[in-house]
Order: C-alpha cells, then structure tokens, then sequence
C-alpha cells in the first residue's frame, strides 16, 4: 500500500499558500518527457499516470491517484531531463508546488520532509516489484495484482493504458478480463 499525505492533516492549512489549486481536464500534459520538472502536484481529485516513448510506442508504467504526490523525482531533484512525461488520464484537481517553496517546506517541518522521503522510498520499492514481475510474472499474475493494488482501476483508466502498463496489448487484456 502507498503512503499518502492527506489534504486533511494539519501541515496542509498551514503550507498551503505554498500550492497552487489547478483544475485540468483529462489528457493534459504536466511534464513532458526530456523537460526538467520545476513543478510536483499533489492530487485531490482525479488520475495521473507516469509514461515514456520507447521507439515511438506509448509506454505506461504508474497511476497516481488521490492523495499522492507526483513528480519526476530525478528531475525535480536533480535539475535534469525528466526521464518520462506526467499526464492526466481524467479531469483532475491538483495543488501544485515548486522546487523553491518544497524546500522551504522542508526546511520548516520535518515532518513533512520525512513524510515525503517514506513516499520515495515507498516508490522505489513500487518500481524494484514492478522490475521484478516484468521478469517473473505472467500478463494475468500482473493483471491480478494491479487490480488488488487499484481496485478502482477499472473504472477510471482506459484498457489500452492498463494494457500498456501490464506489457500487453489490449486483446490480450480482453483475453484475460473474459477469462475471469
């Protein structure tokens, strides 16, 4: 399970002239692949998801839901090209918060910085299972997982973004969805 920092804790009331609210619509481009990230986004409402090109294919490799913090964490923190672009899959609402007012946060409360550091982290672990089950895992083991991880998913996220997250194609995706 992810950590979350929820929009209803304390910290956020008193940070929160740091973020800016953003209403986007769906399928909007928050970071291009190749740009360097000035900007992480917390999501009160909505869907995001992580991809890159490979070869001119479309690759998605992570949703973000409500709750979550997302940023291209080499980029934001490094100051180098994002290794892959942030879009909305759905109308979403987001706070977003620079490079400059997230270090100021830090520097202010510990909490907070610590509470961001467990979610790295958290997201790190996400990306060495993912790794891992790229290699061990058949479509369907994968496909089971992602549904207990986002039971939601199938709601909210078209087939051929799931299908492309899972390394398939989306008939193998129906292929799988029928047989269950």
């Amino acid at each position: 399970m992810k950590e979350t920092i929820s929009s209803e804790k304390p910290w956020w009331e008193q940070f929160s002239h740091f973020f800016t609210p953003q209403e986007i619509p769906a399928k909007t481009t928050l970071l291009q692949e190749g740009q360097v990230s000035k900007t992480a986004y917390f999501i009160e409402k909505g869907c995001l998801r992580l991809s890159f090109n490979n070869n001119g294919k479309d690759i998605t490799f992570q949703f973000f839901f409500e709750g979550e913090i997302v940023s291209s964490i080499e980029s934001f923190r490094g100051n180098q090209p994002s290794l892959f672009s942030l879009e909305s899959i759905e109308p979403s609402v987001v706070r977003s918060v620079s490079k400059i007012d997230m270090e100021s946060i830090f520097v202010t409360s510990p909490e907070i910085k610590s509470a961001i550091e467990e979610q790295t982290f958290q997201r790190l672990i996400f990306y060495q299972k993912l790794f891992l089950s790229r290699i061990k895992d058949n479509p369907e083991k994968r496909y089971n997982e992602l549904l207990t991880e986002y039971p939601q998913i199938l709601q909210r996220v078209p087939q051929h973004y799931i299908a492309s997250y899972l390394g398939i194609t989306p008939v193998s995706l129906s292929r799988i969805r029928n047989r269950r």
